[in-house]
């Protein structure tokens, strides 16, 4: 009867488990989903990463276009500055360079005072201006190459030739060339922003070294009288800057045209003749200058210092700014990825979850089902379901066999319990008296259950690793002497000779109760098994570290197909036998687990109808110190 407010702690075998509820964020479905979506998420911000350094390369490659169009578009304005003393025209040239550069180009006077601009009237400039168009004092020239004196080259001013001085010059220029020519030299001519011709040789060829150097006498490196004019006002303007300078000027500013014809006027061409004046000049002073001197001079000439604003549209700037359009793109493409790489994973964690499920499901089941779960994969899942298969298979074995064990051993224990209580039964009622025979009987039957006792208790102690053992110095000899002389009488009984063989050094560390008893269930059963006139043999010897014990009979044998089964728990080579020429079924498991306990191992051989021998290997031991 089951008491009251007492609840049944045992799982319904009928629902066929408990249940366990997996927490959510425990689920490996729920892990895999998470750690798809972090590398989903880190591929798309890798992706974005490397879409964005590239862009910035791009942008990078392409400011540095626009730098060389910018500089392209304050050459060409610095240009027309230096060849018009104002901007009233420059509209035109705006526009057209905006059209060229796809830029918006704006010019303005130093106080913001707007000359031209290529975009709609009303278009706020920029913040900044990009540049200041200067041609006396700039670092961007019109000319690729040019000088780098600060003045662009197409500032010439008073110096410009007329067409007449140009025309005298030009037929020079061709006498010297035809002179070269007579001496092997390829020459050219090339005109300067002044309109003066220059004759150099090809290659940067020395014409004195082709003695050529009386083609170079003549009235071509003569100035023209406009130039003796221009360089005369030059003398005037810098005369009083060389005098602060300690610098006393004799004479006139002369020049040497450049031969490339790109500075006629450059400093490095100027040359005057001037004296010390107390103190050491320098080069650097005289080209300051005349410098200063040049840039009043040809201050009338230009037009005034205007400010340069580029934009693109109406905004001054170059950065990435990512259009709505182009960032629905880009979330469209990263969600993409994102749903297409959970979808995959949601797949592959399904087809991975699903054998995990059959195997948590046939874990659960009732024990004495012995569920199986199908083998679908070769990867570790299914690696993993034929380990729970065999493992399954393995408890069935072990459940058959506990079954047939708790059956041999009630029939064990029936059969001794049966005669008891029968005789006792016949003795109670009269039917039979309690003669000296029949108590002889009784206890010969209780014996039989205490033997089958003591060894269940034996085999539970092996099993459960609590089996005690008390070892010392044991001589092989007397061990087999003393288990001999114990079965002597049975085996006089029986009319079979039993008989020792042992090695004088042969010693064990061991049990001496234990191995009695293992020796002796070893010589009960060949006892039972050897007919009259046969022999049983107890043999001990030395084999390096071990010992070797043996018992060997001449009884019936064992079949090849029986070996394997003679140390299991009540297994009986012939099962019709009865209990009394069969024994219990429990001496040679036992045996098995005393020999296990020491450290050593029991093995079983023999043939049908050659006998049976039994081999114990153990340790060996030396002699106990004192020689006993």
């Amino acid at each position: 009867m089951r008491r009251p407010g007492h609840t049944d702690a045992r799982p319904d075998r009928r629902a066929g488990s408990v249940k366990r509820r997996i927490p959510v964020r425990k689920r490996l479905l729920v892990r895999l989903l998470s750690v798809s979506a972090l590398i989903a998420v880190c591929s798309v911000a890798a992706t974005a990463w490397l879409a964005v350094t590239t862009t910035t390369s791009a942008l990078k490659e392409e400011q540095g276009q626009d730098l060389a169009a910018d500089n392209s578009i304050l050459a060409r304005l610095s240009g027309y500055a230096a060849t018009h003393s104002d901007w009233t025209d420059v509209r035109t040239t705006v526009r057209r360079l905006a059209a060229e550069t796809g830029r918006r180009i704006a010019l303005t006077t130093t106080d913001r005072t707007l000359l031209a601009d290529s975009a709609p009237r009303g278009t706020p400039l920029p913040p900044r201006p990009a540049a200041t168009v200067d041609p006396l004092r700039t670092d961007t020239y019109s000319e690729t190459g040019a000088q780098l004196s600060g003045i662009d080259p197409p500032v010439v001013g008073p110096y410009r030739l007329p067409a007449k001085e140009r025309a005298g010059l030009d037929a020079l220029a061709a006498r010297r060339k035809q002179c070269y020519e007579r001496y092997g030299l390829q020459a050219t001519v090339v005109h300067t922003a002044t309109g003066r011709p220059v004759v150099t040789a090809g290659d940067g060829a020395d014409p004195a070294a082709y003695g050529a150097a009386v083609c170079e006498v003549g009235r071509l490196d003569t100035p023209t009288l406009t130039e003796r004019k221009a360089l005369t006002d030059l003398t005037g303007l810098a005369r009083p800057c060389l005098g602060q300078a300690g610098i006393d000027l004799r004479g006139q500013l002369w020049f040497t045209p450049d031969p490339s014809g790109k500075d006629p006027f450059g400093t490095g061409y100027l040359v005057a003749k001037f004296a010390r004046a107390g103190k050491e000049t320098t080069a650097h002073a005289v080209q300051q200058c005349i410098l200063t001197a040049r840039r009043t001079q040809l201050e009338p000439y230009v037009a005034p210092v205007a400010d340069l604003f580029l934009g693109i549209g109406d905004r001054n700037t170059s950065r990435f700014d990512m259009s709505p359009a182009n960032k629905a793109k880009v979330i469209g493409a990263a969600g993409l990825v994102l749903a297409v790489t959970v979808a995959v994973t949601a797949l592959v964690a399904t087809r991975l979850v699903r054998p995990l499920r059959a195997l948590t499901e046939a874990a659960g089941a009732p024990p004495d089902l012995h569920v199986r779960v199908p083998v679908t994969t070769r990867d570790e899942t299914g690696i993993l379901a034929e380990a729970f298969n065999d493992l399954t298979e393995r408890r069935a074995r072990l459940e058959a066999q506990r079954k047939a064990m708790v059956s041999d051993i009630a029939h064990e224990l029936r059969s001794p319990l049966t005669n008891i209580r029968g005789w006792l039964e016949v003795m109670r009622d009269g039917v039979v008296a309690p003669d000296p025979a029949l108590l002889d009987s009784l206890h010969e039957e209780a014996l039989v259950l205490q033997r089958i006792i003591d060894d269940l208790q034996d085999l539970a102690a092996a099993d459960a690793g609590t089996l005690r053992l008390h070892p010392e110095p044991l001589r092989a000899a007397d061990l087999l002497d003393q288990v001999a002389a114990a079965h002597r009488i049975a085996a006089g009984t029986a009319g079979v000779a039993l008989r020792t063989e042992a090695d004088a050094g042969a010693w064990l560390d061991a049990d001496p109760v234990r191995m009695r008893q293992a020796l002796g269930n070893l010589v009960s059963n060949a006892l039972r098994h050897t007919p009259a006139d046969g022999t049983v043999a107890l043999a001990a010897r030395r084999e390096g570290a071990d010992v070797v014990l043996t018992v060997t009979d001449t009884g019936t044998g064992i079949a090849p197909e029986d070996l394997p089964h003679v140390f299991d728990r009540f297994w009986r080579a012939e099962k019709s036998r009865s209990r009394r020429t069969g024994g219990s079924g429990l001496g040679l498991p036992i045996v098995r687990h005393l020999v296990a306990a020491h450290g050593g191992t029991a093995e079983a051989g023999g043939e049908p109808g050659g006998g049976a021998v039994f081999t114990l290997r153990l340790p060996a031991a030396g002699p106990p110190a004192d020689g006993t």
